[in-house]
């Protein structure tokens, strides 16, 4: 008896659980990329140090820098000139971030001193229960990967000592009020919760890049379970999906890539970062192993292409106003292209036109994404790789709300649509004349 095929509601669900399970598993940028290159090599790729030669034969590779990851298919019989198919997304999130001095006390109580990562919601941070994680660095030069169960939590203070709060809203001084409590004074300090994750001693932990996560797990919900609430769906659902693309995808004709920054949040400027040289560096190495010659390399810049995929703005049905009336992207209406005159998206009419060939091809909806001109538009990596290496950009995602908080929420028929359009789009399957 053949097996029958899932609904759309099935496979959606599957997905939206896919990428739960990964979130969980990311709770900081380092762990995402460890977790990437975890699930590739599981899949048969290669991983590749930088510090070492690169072989050039054909097949699956991906390589890590810190909290980023780059992912590539060489096909057999790839000519030097053939262009890139390239996924960019970004593995970090707003939030909050460990201080070099990490503990203090007040009153009574053991404190954690943070710094404002990126634009987070402030308020969706309160009363929940915090994890540590990120990587440790020791004395010795290794690091370590380190996540500790939920320790701490930034409490409200109560309508008792501030009435006018549900009339006037929540005010928070980012350095005054967003300091998690870890416990009472004699409770554990933010070194040895640390050291204990790390599995060594406190005193050879030389410094840290760690930051806050939500304790609570992901989680499929709702009607017919067509929703998903999460921590960091910015943009780890870009992440996953192309991932997933990546490994499931047989490429024609293209070098398919999967770039994942880091530090998208506060602007990309840094060694793992959109803006530095990492994805520069691994085309280059790709190209050399091909035997690319510099003609060759513009010819297939020429002829590549990138997709940004970052998360947009579904519209708010409690706050409709706020959204452009002649572009509203509806949760569970497929993926979004991203628009803006002003250049903070690289989509042109070439991009939108690629896009939309790609999701009739994967046979998924698409939509746009413009913000009302009262409404300055965020960024995303897209102009910033497009101006870096010269190569066409569309900058797409899917919509959600809450961006932001420490727990968005999404339609989990998006997360299904964007992987398959994703797919589409690695496989090499648009027109030579896109």
């Amino acid at each position: 008896m053949a097996r029958r095929r899932p609904t759309p509601a099935a496979r959606a669900r599957a997905r939206a659980e896919e990428l739960a399970a990964y979130v969980t598993a990311s709770p900081s940028s380092y762990h995402a990329a460890a977790e990437a290159a975890a699930r590739l090599e599981n899949a048969g790729f290669t991983v590749l140090d930088e510090r070492a030669a690169w072989p050039n034969d054909p097949g699956g590779y991906v390589t890590v820098r810190d909290g980023a990851f780059i992912a590539w298919r060489i096909p057999e019989h790839t000519e030097p000139h053939v262009p890139f198919a390239i996924v960019g997304a970004h593995t970090d999130s707003p939030g909050f971030r460990l201080k070099p001095s990490a503990d203090r006390d007040a009153h009574g109580w053991r404190q954690l001193a943070v710094e404002v990562y990126g634009g987070p919601l402030l308020n969706s941070w309160l009363d929940r229960e915090l994890r540590l994680a990120g990587r440790v660095v020791l004395r010795d030069g290794r690091s370590v990967l380190v996540a500790t169960d939920a320790v701490a939590r930034i409490p409200q203070l109560a309508v008792h000592l501030d009435r006018s709060v549900n009339q006037d809203g929540v005010r928070l001084d980012a350095q005054l009020h967003t300091a998690p409590i870890l416990g009472p004074g004699s409770a554990p300090s933010a070194v040895d919760l640390l050291a204990q994750a790390a599995e060594v001693d406190a005193a050879e932990i030389a410094g840290w890049d760690v930051g806050l996560a939500d304790a609570q797990p992901p989680l499929v919900f709702g009607a017919g379970q067509a929703m998903l609430a999460s921590g960091r769906l910015d943009n780890l659902v870009s992440v996953h999906a192309a991932l997933a693309a990546l490994i499931e995808t047989v490429p024609t004709g293209v070098v398919p890539v999967v770039a994942a920054f880091d530090h998208e949040e506060v602007g990309s400027d840094s060694r793992s970062g959109a803006a530095g040289p990492f994805l520069e560096d691994v085309l280059a190495r790709i190209q050399d192993g091909l035997g690319t010659s510099p003609a060759e390399r513009v010819r297939s810049f020429a002829a590549s292409w990138c997709v940004s995929s970052d998360v947009g703005h579904s519209v708010h049905p409690n706050y409709a106003e706020r959204h452009d009336d002649s572009a509203p992207p509806i949760a569970g209406g497929g993926p979004i292209i991203k628009i803006n005159a002003q250049q903070r998206y690289a989509t042109d009419a070439r991009g939108t036109a690629l896009w939309k060939r790609v999701c009739d091809e994967a046979g998924v909806k698409v939509q746009t994404f413009v913000s009302r001109n009262t409404i300055p538009s965020g960024s995303t990596i897209g102009p910033i790789s497009a101006t870096r290496l010269g190569i066409a950009t569309v900058d797409v995602g899917i919509p959600i709300l809450s961006m932001h908080s420490a727990r968005e929420l999404c339609a989990a028929s998006d997360v299904d649509d964007l992987g398959r359009a994703l797919g589409v789009f690695l496989a090499g399957a648009w027109p030579e004349h896109a």
